[in-house]
């Protein structure tokens, strides 16, 4: 296991050198994760941090590698250990998963694009993963359907929290951007004129919900499916 990854892994800081040790990681993450929520991602350097807890960059390095480093164990610190889930069901466990992995990023936005790409992965990430896999595995699909369930809904839950931080009312947003060029050439669209007006009409739509529904029922589909043959 790299340094990388051992610093996820680690029971506690272990500094490599110097006297005894006056932070810990937990202190470092929850202090990157403040800047991050304040500032979003970019803010977060080493020297910030540092300054924030009223040390100096350099003595970060006795903890971390780097800001690779820091910014994966923020995502393990916000991530947080996987919430337990005892359903009756399934269906009824993955949408308990997936709301609570939404909750997550809604509080913390900047955990969208520190986690995409090649990067080490913690405890606290595989367990949310081994949660949902825990909650499939009595569904008869096979290794690779139950990975590209979890793949699929987690793309719906990291698609509904990349609009919410956007703009902090996404649907909202979206019709006042539509509402003037409708207005000169809405008679060119008219499906989406009458698609807009139903949904002035009948409220306000449940992007998330309606998405995750869908989806389990396509799953569900599949298990029937075989089920019955």
């Amino acid at each position: 296991m790299n340094r990388r990854s051992q610093v996820l892994w680690a029971d506690r800081a272990q500094p490599t050198r110097g006297p005894r040790p006056a932070l810990d990681l937990a202190r470092i993450a929850d202090a990157g994760i403040a800047v991050a929520d304040a500032d979003g991602l970019p803010a977060v350097t080493m020297q910030r941090v540092a300054a924030d807890l009223g040390f100096t960059k350099m003595s970060l390095y006795r903890y971390l590698p780097g800001k690779a480093e820091l910014v994966a164990l923020m995502v393990e610190r916000a991530a947080g250990e996987p919430p337990p889930i005892a359903p009756d069901g399934w269906r009824d466990g993955l949408v308990e998963w997936s709301r609570r992995l939404l909750d997550t990023y809604l509080r913390h936005p900047w955990a969208l694009e520190a986690t995409v790409g090649p990067r080490p992965v913690g405890p606290n990430e595989l367990g949310w993963m081994e949660t949902a896999l825990a909650i499939l595995a009595r569904t008869g699909l096979t290794g690779g359907e139950r990975l590209d369930t979890l793949a699929v809904l987690t793309g719906q839950v990291r698609m509904i929290a990349a609009q919410a931080a956007a703009a902090r009312d996404p649907e909202a947003a979206l019709l006042s951007a539509l509402a003037e060029p409708l207005r000169e050439h809405g008679h060119r669209y008219p499906a989406l004129v009458a698609t807009l007006a139903e949904v002035g009409q009948s409220g306000r739509d449940q992007a998330f919900e309606f998405g995750l529904d869908r989806i389990l029922d396509g799953v569900q589909a599949l298990i029937s499916g075989r089920e019955g043959s």
